[in-house]
């Protein structure tokens, strides 16, 4: 099967970025970025269905992906979606792979919609069948459904956070998102100071962007605001709302002096260990401050010898002209 571009197809009109259309939230420094990634993103994902034989599965026989990406449906969006495919068909194939632990069985990659309209139908869904391993399916995953542009930040966010508590490195989730180590932590910092039930009650917020969901992260983050997150999310009239209501009026609700909230540079953890092992060392970098931290058996030692030589090696980073001005 030879295509111009899959991609193109991959998702029906509701769901294809274009770049007429105005995008969710207002276009500002990791909005740009994240935009600016969606044409590499298509390319990466076209290349699990070039080239492939397409096959018609029973849905019946389909499985979800291990890792949820998305944190509900548009349901206007999905009858759409439904509607054109009960008018021309399914255009483009959903990706999916032999299931890893039933026989006879597959899990879906992406195409999660497809295949659920292809079962309200009473269709069979065309599909792609494709052997991977776990992390490749979740780069396939995160790179297909990443490049949409109604995925939101705290989609995007949530995404990242499963797959780190699943045990994937950060290389792999920032080849999943096409996301750099600063970017993925602050989608991990986001996620660890909001709990996770906090996020599902506010919703996917379409129109919310990262900075202000570090924002709220922050007043989430402070335990003097336990109780009152609690109050808000819990009153009744809090599910009336629509997503992005939620979010402003929990937001609102913790930022009541309206004052700017301070913003932190993510500390990014990094590790290093000698051959021998005799050290193992990790340390941070947040721009402003460095922290290094060493155990095992020379590290006492090592850490000495680094105190007792601080002097001579910095003199040694002026000498290569490392010298930074206020």
């Amino acid at each position: 099967m030879a295509r111009k571009n899959l991609l193109a197809g991959l998702v029906d009109a509701a769901e294809i970025p274009h770049a007429d259309v105005a995008p969710a939230y207002p276009m500002r420094g990791a909005s740009k970025s994240m935009v600016r990634s969606l044409d590499e993103l298509s390319r990466q994902a076209e290349k699990f269905l070039e080239g492939e034989t397409v096959v018609e599965l029973d849905p019946e026989t389909l499985d979800g992906s291990f890792v949820s990406d998305r944190m509900d449906d548009n349901p206007e969006q999905f009858e759409e979606l439904k509607q054109a495919i009960a008018e021309r068909g399914q255009d483009t194939p959903i990706l999916v792979r032999p299931h890893p632990s039933a026989a006879g069985r597959y899990q879906i990659v992406f195409g999660h919609r497809r295949a659920r309209v292809a079962r309200e139908l009473g269709r069979k869904v065309k599909a792609v069948v494709k052997a991977l391993d776990d992390r490749t399916h979740v780069i396939a995953q995160g790179q297909e459904n990443s490049a949409r542009a109604n995925l939101s930040f705290i989609e995007r966010a949530n995404f990242a956070s499963h797959l780190e508590k699943l045990g994937y490195d950060r290389a792999t989730i920032g080849s999943a998102l096409a996301a750099n180590a600063a970017a993925i932590s602050k989608m991990i910092a986001v996620t660890d100071r909001i709990p996770e039930e906090t996020i599902a009650r506010i919703g996917p917020c379409s129109t919310v962007g990262r900075e202000r969901w570090v924002e709220l992260s922050l007043l989430v983050g402070k335990t003097a605001n336990e109780e009152k997150v609690k109050a808000i999310v819990s009153d009744p009239s809090f599910d009336e709302l629509s997503s992005d209501e939620r979010f402003n009026a929990l937001f609102s609700g913790l930022n009541s002096a309206a004052k700017p909230v301070r913003k932190t540079t993510p500390k990014i953890m990094e590790n290093w260990q000698p051959t021998d092992k005799t050290v193992s060392a990790k340390y941070s970098n947040s721009g402003k401050a460095f922290a290094l931290s060493m155990k095992s058996r020379n590290a006492g030692p090592f850490g000495r010898y680094l105190a007792d030589n601080l002097d001579r090696l910095y003199a040694e980073f002026l000498a290569q002209g490392n010298r930074k001005e206020d």
